[in-house]
């Protein structure tokens, strides 16, 4: 490397750490990645816990973050690859014969996919050695001199402290960053941290013994909403079922290690899922798999003048009911690059007009993702919300000029910005009870045309008046 080469060190060698690394070597800077835990990619390590998570729903910001890394879109292809389309929810009422009820995501029938989380880091990895950047794992970031621009870290094993110097710093080390707890001694950062009563407990089920195949459809998600806590399945490519039971901690407490409480909780509330899942094996795995927590972190800046900026988790760790924390983790490696761009000889610029920009966006999807937590346990099964988004869908089917979409819509299927989502949906609900209340006013036998002409012929039209407005 020349003097005039930049250096960039990311602390985290996970999906965002990695593609943020991605994106800076293509651009030509020097890239050093430093990680906690063991390379990924080596064998012993895909059995350990860290490996292990709730599956990603890859949507479209993060579909775009790989998209504009600038290698023609030869890893997002690669990615892509392995990732199963996912059309909408199967909601599974739990009523003994009856099937689940699909619930489309898009009108236009656009999908998420489920990715797993391991592989699509190794891929990550894997392009980072193609690109000549160095791996460092078993380090742990021990401190930050921002006077300076060193970072100090301790290799796991041996205790020997390693300083280095970069021109930037980058921290992509998740909800527990070390990265974001050291930069707060440099900058007076708000910092707000909530956990939610809910734990999560990983599930798997199985493929089908005797055809080898998915075991329920393998393009949904499929929930088992029980207002209070749910059960839900991921498709994976090896024609498992990754699954998740979030769960208030007195619930679990309330099982305990007993296997028959077990077995008549799941009887009560998910006794399709025994059979999916294997009675032994369902106990096996509630015994041995961990109940996890779930946070949510908001805080403000992001960076430190010229020398450090937080993205992903470390800078917006959410909930995962959105499906957006690795979504959203790959557009702030996005939008990063387009404010170091956008400001080629002043970092200190580049990043602060980054925090600016990016603050509210993080702030807001935190509030969507809690938000739909709500949605995923509850509401998905309420004929108000049912017939809001019919209303919603078919307006913007038919109607497409008023430019009314769903939240869900534009929060996986297109990159506006979080803020600017929530401020269209209010408008749009604003714009949608007005109209409702005109056409009472005017009469509503006088409407009935105009609603069949959108495709709402079997929908009782004084019923999804009631619902529109609870």
């Amino acid at each position: 490397m020349d003097s005039l080469t930049k250096k960039v060190i990311v602390v985290g060698a996970g999906p965002v750490g990695a593609l943020a690394a991605l994106y800076f070597s293509h651009a030509g800077w020097e890239v050093e990645v430093y990680e906690l835990r063991g390379d990924l990619r080596l064998p012993e390590n895909l059995s350990l816990n860290f490996s292990k998570s709730i599956n990603l729903a890859l949507s479209e910001r993060g579909i775009d973050g790989l998209r504009n890394l600038g290698d023609g879109g030869k890893l997002l292809d690669e990615v892509l690859s392995e990732t199963i389309p996912m059309y909408g929810r199967m909601i599974h009422t739990g009523v003994p014969g009856e099937k689940g009820e699909s619930q489309k995501y898009d009108v236009h029938g656009r999908f998420i996919r489920s990715a797993d989380r391991a592989r699509l880091n190794v891929q990550l990895l894997d392009a980072l050695v193609l690109k000549d950047v160095k791996l460092f794992f078993h380090h742990r970031l021990r401190g930050l001199n921002l006077d300076v621009n060193t970072a100090e870290f301790e290799k796991i094993g041996t205790g020997e402290r390693v300083t280095v110097q970069a021109d930037l710093i980058i921290g992509a080390d998740g909800a527990h960053s070390a990265t974001r707890r050291f930069l707060q001694k440099s900058v007076r950062m708000y910092y707000e941290q909530t956990y939610i009563e809910t734990l999560w407990q990983e599930y798997e089920i199985p493929p089908d013994e005797e055809t080898g195949d998915f075991k329920i459809d393998a393009n949904h998600l499929h929930i088992w909403p029980k207002k209070d806590f749910m059960f839900i399945a991921i498709p994976s490519v090896d024609k498992t079922f990754t699954c998740t039971l979030f769960m208030e901690q007195w619930r679990f407490d309330a099982i305990g290690d007993s296997r028959d409480n077990l077995l008549a909780f799941f009887r009560e509330n998910f006794e399709e899922v025994i059979d999916l899942v294997g009675e032994d094996s369902l106990v096996e795995q509630y015994l041995n798999h961990q109940k996890l927590p779930l946070i949510s972190i908001k805080c403000r800046p992001y960076h430190y003048k010229d020398r450090c900026v937080i993205i992903g988790d470390a800078a917006h760790a959410m909930v995962p009911f959105y499906g957006q924390g690795m979504n959203a983790g790959f557009e702030d490696v996005r939008v990063l690059f387009e404010h170091v761009r956008a400001h080629p000889d002043s970092m200190t610029d580049a990043l602060a007009s980054y925090s600016a920009y990016r603050v509210p966006d993080g702030h807001m999807i935190n509030e969507l993702a809690m938000q739909n937590h709500i949605e995923m346990r509850a509401t998905v099964t309420s004929k108000a919300y049912l017939l809001r988004k019919v209303i919603e869908e078919a307006l913007y089917a038919y109607v497409p000029w008023l430019g009314v979409r769903t939240v869900y819509s534009m929060v996986s299927f297109s990159n506006i910005r979080y803020t600017e989502v929530v401020g269209r949906t209010r408008q749009q609900r604003r714009w949608l009870n007005a109209a409702t209340t005109a056409l009472l006013a005017g009469g509503v036998m006088g409407s009935l045309w105009g609603v069949n002409r959108l495709g709402l012929r079997r929908m009782d039209w004084l019923q999804m008046i009631k619902g529109w407005f609870k």
